[in-house]
This record gives C-alpha cells, structure tokens and sequence, in this order.
C-alpha cells in the first residue's frame, strides 16, 4: 500500500510523519516561512569527519549492503551543465526500478514546462442565459483536484448575483477527462481510501469522505467527526478503533467497503494527542459533486424543480458562462502534489496534461504519459530509462533509473521553471513528508527532496547542498529489500548524511 499521498502522511503516525499544509505562493507568506527555515537551519548540528570524494564509494556501499537481500539504485551528481556535471557515485544507475512517489517527480517535470507556473484549472457554470429561470444549469469540471465544498457555495453566490432563482434541471458535464476514473494498475485495496481515490472531470475535495478523529479516555472508541455531516446520512461507520496510553504506538487507517456503503476505521491514538484526518473514496464523484452542488444551490434559495443527472456528453455550444472557479496556480499545486506526496494531485495533473496535448484520445492518463515521454525527451531524459502507467506512482508496475530521475532534476535546475519546481519539494526537516527526516543535522534545510514508500520500496531523490562542497542532484531506489521500511529508510538518511559531510579533497 501506497504511504506516500496526501491522505496517507496524513493518516499514519508510523509509516510517515504529518505534513503541512501547502502555502500560498505570496511574499508575505514566503518571508515568514523563510524566516522560520531560517531559524530551524541554524539548530543544525555542525559538519563532523568530512569525507572525501574517493572515499564516498566505500562508504556508501557499506551502509547499503547492511540492508538485507535489497537492490539498490543510486546516482549522485554535482549540479550543473552536462560539461560540467560530475557523477561522484553510481550504482545500478540505469537499472528500472519501481520509484514509488518519485514517479511525481516526472509528472511534475513535464506539467511545469508545458503549462507553465501560472496555468489554472478552470470549473465552470453554463446556462442558456440569465433569465431568473433556467431549463438547464451545467457545471463543467475540468479535473480541478483542489475543488472544495466552500468553493461551490462561492458559485451558488456567483448565480445569485446574477437573478438566477429557479432551475428544472441540474446537469453535470464529466466528459473533460477520458478513460477510467480509477487506474485498472493500481490494487484494488488502495482505491477504496481516500490516496487512491478515482479522478475525473467533476471532483470535489478530492473525491474523498473526510473524517476526524480524536482521542478520548484510553480503552475507549477514538471520536469519529465527519467533515461533512450531511455525508453520515449516506454512510454506516464500523469504527474499530481504540485509544491508548502513552507508551504505546499511534496509527489510523480509513477505507470503505467495496460493495455496500459503510466505512471502516482502525488503528489508535495516545489519550490527549492530536486529532488526525483520515478519508475514504467517493465510489460515484461525479454524483457527488452535483449532488452537493443543489444542495448548496438549495441552501442560497436556488431551487431545482426536477433531477439531477450526471451526462457523458459535452456541453452544447451557445451556453453562458454564469460563474466560474479557478484553481490556484501551477506553482501551488505543484507543492501539494510533489512537497505533501498527494497521488489526487498527480493523476489529476497527468491527465491535464494528456487532455491538452492531445484533446481526441479516449484515454486522458494514456496520453498524459505520452506528453510526459515527449516533454522530458525535449530535456535531455533519456525515455528508454523510465516506464510510467500513471502519474503518482501508487502503481507497481512504474519503473524508473536512478538516471533518469537525475537527467530530470538536472534539466529542471537548468530550466526557466528551476526556481518554481525546487519549491514544490519537502525541505529536510522542516515540511512535507521529510519534516521529521533530518532534524539537528547538516542536511536539516539544505536537502530539498522528494520521497517514496510502497510496499517492499524506498526512494528518495532531490537537491543537496552540503555545507563544504558544491550542490548535488541525487537520486536513490531502494527495491525488494526484506526489512521494514523504517530499517531501510534509515540507510538511506545515512546515506544521505555522509553526503552532507562531503569536502574536496
């Protein structure tokens, strides 16, 4: 199972460490947390028994060959131009292995040069005009992964300010994204949880049921709090949950059954910590999102007469646009999907990408890994080196070099986007999911990364800057290693350790 997604580091304590939320992308909000970067950087511990270059080799080997019946894929570079490039350290560089949520990493590549940071996802509201009365009303989605309730409403008050007050039918358009909403390549167990949830053109909160769960005394049920509470109306809750002491262990897990509508939660929480999120897939988003939206039409006295109904053909032309809602840009996006591991995001950008690339294909995820192929080629990434079947790498059956996820990282440090791309990425010791990684060390604010955790794989890959020696592009793939993912994680932040100690010499 996938412990790499939005919803995953949310909902276990165990497998990864909480995630922050994502920032907007304003100066204000960037001088803050540069200032608090700052501050958490300068706690770092200072560099001990510098290493030198020819000594790396030995080192790492030894550390990577503690670790059990593994196969291990690293490439460690200087950061620069291919004249000035220097490869340090390379072992299986050009062997595919599965990437986990490394797999973003291309997704994200290929999306940001292609759309640029500024591009918005667009959900619109049509009709045949601004009679107060409507024989139809449309909501159009375009795949916006970052649609919440909230922003319904503001489209309910956009159609109030423009005198509509009655409509006989409400229709949802999902054809934008074609193909399957859920990837047939993923397991079927991920897709009944909120990190597998499917991905159409109609999403809302990212085609998940949240749920909130606190602590109580220890022994009893941890406390369910529905994020929506018109969503317990739908739903039968099977809570197996309990809360412990102190010295016990914290996780949770959230999923729903396959054939009838209940939801099950597990796991524990310590009496008195925090509450944590959990969620579970929507097994009909595009029904969801309209049902949600007459509701919030029905809330700002916008009646709808007669059905709803959920269609698989386009929009007809002539329609006005009565409201509209953008997404934020790229660029924020882009750190939800790559800094918070969210797969929502990936899947949903991936087929942005597709569908724009090439507007006929019946398969959105298909042709967004072709446009994938073809915008990383233009970079120098060499496609023999990479295989994609979806754009988050929940899936198994993605392969990826650690060349590869080099080749990308050094062709976007080259790119206009540098700047936007290096943003999205986890800051060591300090957010996304390596917020727990690296703390009071010299890598703590100086690895700007991106992890990966699926079952039997452990990846890593992203920028270094050692204090004593120039900036790095590295990348590692740990596959098939018969020890926990803690164990192997552990080598690989002592991996990544000893490259912080690097001096030249």
């Amino acid at each position: 199972m996938n412990q790499e997604s939005w919803f995953r580091s949310q909902n276990s304590k165990l497998s990864q460490p909480l995630a922050l939320s994502a920032q907007p992308s304003t100066s204000t909000q960037n001088s803050k947390l540069k200032t608090q970067n700052l501050k958490l950087i300068s706690q770092a511990q200072p560099i001990a028994n510098p290493i030198c270059p020819a000594q790396l080799g030995r080192a790492i080997n030894r550390i990577s060959d503690r670790v059990g019946g593994a196969r291990w894929g690293i490439l460690v570079q200087t950061l620069g131009n291919r004249a000035n490039r220097k490869t340090l350290f390379s072992r299986n560089p050009t062997t595919l292995l599965i990437p986990a949520s490394n797999n973003k990493l291309l997704t994200t590549a290929a999306v940001l040069t292609k759309l640029g940071a500024e591009y918005r996802i667009r959900t619109s509201v049509y009709g045949e005009g601004t009679d107060p009365s409507l024989a139809t009303l449309r909501i159009v989605g375009r795949g916006d992964p970052s649609l919440t309730t909230a922003q319904l409403t503001s489209l309910t008050q956009q159609l109030r300010q423009k005198g509509i007050q009655q409509v006989t039918q409400l229709i949802g358009d999902d054809t934008y994204f074609r193909g399957a909403a859920s990837n047939p390549d993923w397991d079927r167990e991920d897709t009944l949880t909120g990190y597998g949830a499917p991905v159409n053109s109609l999403m809302l909160n990212q085609n998940g049921i949240g749920l909130t769960l606190f602590p109580q005394r220890v022994g009893q049920p941890l406390r369910v709090q529905w994020n929506d509470p018109t969503d317990r109306e739908q739903w039968r809750l099977n809570n197996r949950s309990v809360t412990v002491s102190a010295s016990s262990g914290e996780y949770v897990d959230a999923y729903r059954d396959a054939n009838q509508r209940m939801i099950w939660v597990e796991g524990q929480l310590r009496a008195g910590s925090d509450p944590e999120p959990v969620a579970v897939s929507v097994p009909n988003p595009g029904n969801y999102l309209v049902a949600k939206f007459r509701t919030a039409l029905e809330t700002a006295r916008v009646t709808v007469a007669s059905s709803t109904v959920v269609k698989s053909t386009p929009t007809p032309p002539g329609l006005v646009e009565l409201g509209a809602i953008d997404s934020p840009p790229l660029s924020q996006l882009l750190v939800e999907t790559n800094r918070e591991s969210n797969n929502i995001y990936a899947e949903a950008l991936l087929k942005t990408l597709g569908r724009i690339q090439t507007p006929t294909n019946l398969n959105a995820t298909g042709s967004g890994i072709a446009a994938v192929q073809t915008v990383l080629s233009s970079l120098g990434v060499n496609s023999t080196l990479y295989t994609m079947v979806d754009g988050s790498g929940l899936a198994d059956r993605n392969r990826a070099s650690t060349e590869a996820l080099v080749q990308t990282l050094q062709a976007m440090a080259e790119s206009p986007n540098a700047q936007v791309y290096r943003d999205s990425l986890a800051i060591a010791g300090i957010n996304g999911t390596l917020n727990k990684r690296f703390r009071g060390t010299p890598v703590q604010g100086n690895l700007l990364g991106k992890t990966g955790t699926i079952s039997g794989v452990v990846s890593l890959s992203g920028y270094l800057t050692p204090p004593n020696y120039p900036p790095l592009a590295l990348s590692i793939l740990v596959n098939h290693s018969s020890g926990s993912a803690a164990t192997i994680r552990s080598a690989v932040d002592e991996i990544v350790l000893l490259l912080a100690r690097l001096r030249s010499c």
